[in-house]
């Protein structure tokens, strides 16, 4: 590959425009995270993105990255190339089963440079059906009909949409994946139960018979680092709003939440079976990377019992030092509304909403197990006229990432 002098500034800029790291973690402008991997300690980039890849029809994304010539989805390509991360969550990817759309995101946008950013290629993908436009052929929304797009087992006008995708480019343990789709509800212990005003459950037993506790799917993607299994637990729990008093959505979402925290806590994954029958979470000394839009701020927001806080005060879970970014804070200020009441560190925020009724939030997490390293963190939000603030305007979202060490067995 050829750089011109302009593309090479702008490559370094790219760089500068991050936060700084120390030498045994700096990527060069040319460098791909793929390189032999040989040292006692490595430094690998995890990170999530919610790249609102979604479209009203199927096959209508894949259509539209094989023509290569989409303006967002280039913005998107190139926030990936100046953060380049080594494995990296992709939500609302709209999913088909042939992996046409991610090839083309891949061949058409990534491996192309964009705006003079050396180009990158992820060597392994993952991407499996979630529940979003299936059928439940049941009224879930409780509006007298089925068949609607609320009546799915997930949001979704068509089955895939809002999917997921990991890129990888260490190795992913294909053999190791669990995937915990079909899980149902009514089988978490304790879970929450939407109410009518009545205090009578919303959902009648029959249909928790068949609810499916996953809005799109939840995983658990080993991937090989340095001689180690570092599992990538990824989720996209369902958003606690669109519902009435009830609150079926706010219930839902806070325990597809605790899936994942019961998942890595000790004494507390029996219940939880996959989508092969097998039980049970993660041992103690497994480590991990929890990644998502959990669509749950810890602090603000209207999220059922602050669920983002199953994850961030779990003592399994590495969150002492939150990404962060200027941009988050400049923002916040500027826009007001109800940004200026919030509680939480406007530095952590990941998505920008509707500044009068929700604002700002800290919905995207890269959360690491107790036991890893972390070496640095951010969320990539620049402030105006800041390298890359233009990409911003491509998804209402802001890719959040960490860098961690990871020492070889002894």
């Amino acid at each position: 590959m050829q750089f011109t002098k302009q593309s090479v500034l702008l490559a370094l800029l790219s760089i500068i425009a991050l936060p700084v790291l120390t030498p045994s973690t700096s990527r060069s402008a040319t460098q791909e995270p793929d390189e032999s991997r040989k040292s006692e300690s490595e430094t690998v980039r995890f990170a999530t993105f919610n790249v609102s890849f979604y479209r009203s029809e199927a096959g209508q994304l894949q259509r539209e990255l094989a023509k290569g010539n989409s303006e967002k989805p280039k913005k998107i390509a190139e926030i990936i190339q100046r953060v380049r991360p080594d494995v990296i969550l992709l939500n609302e990817f709209d999913y088909d089963s042939a992996g046409k759309g991610i090839e083309c995101f891949q061949n058409n946008y990534l491996a192309k440079s964009q705006n003079g950013n050396p180009a990158i290629h992820y060597r392994y993908t993952f991407s499996a059906a979630v529940n979003t436009g299936v059928d439940s052929q049941q009224d879930l929304d409780g509006d007298g009909s089925t068949g609607t797009a609320n009546d799915a087992f997930g949001f979704g006008k068509f089955p895939g949409q809002y999917g997921m995708v990991v890129l990888s480019n260490c190795e992913i343990d294909k053999t190791g994946i669990r995937t915990f789709r079909n899980f149902l509800w009514k089988d978490m212990p304790a879970r929450l139960v939407p109410q009518n005003k009545d205090k009578q459950p919303f959902y009648s037993n029959r249909i928790m018979d068949r609810f499916r506790l996953s809005s799109k799917s939840h995983w658990d993607i080993p991937i090989r680092i340095n001689g180690k299994l570092i599992h990538f637990l990824v989720a996209h729990p369902t958003p606690p709003v669109f519902d009435g008093t009830e609150d079926r959505n706010g219930c839902r979402n806070h325990d597809e939440i605790r899936l994942l925290a019961d998942y890595v806590s000790k004494g507390r994954s029996d219940y939880i079976y996959d989508d092969n029958g097998r039980r049970g979470g993660l041992a103690p000394t497994e480590p991990f990377v929890i990644a998502g839009d959990m669509n749950a701020d810890e602090n603000d927001g209207d999220s059922t019992g602050k669920a983002a806080r199953l994850l961030t005060d779990n003592p399994r879970i590495n969150d002492s030092k939150p990404p962060k970014s200027t941009g988050g804070k400049h923002y916040s200020q500027t826009q007001g509304g109800v940004n200026s009441t919030q509680k939480g560190n406007p530095e952590w925020d990941t998505s920008d909403f509707g500044d009068n009724n929700v604002g700002n939030l800290r919905l995207d997490y890269c959360l690491p197990s107790a036991n890893l390293n972390v070496r640095s963190s951010g969320v990539f939000w620049p402030k105006p006229k800041e390298t890359g603030a233009s990409l911003i305007d491509a998804t209402d979202h802001r890719l959040v990432w960490i860098d961690l060490q990871i020492d070889k067995p002894r």
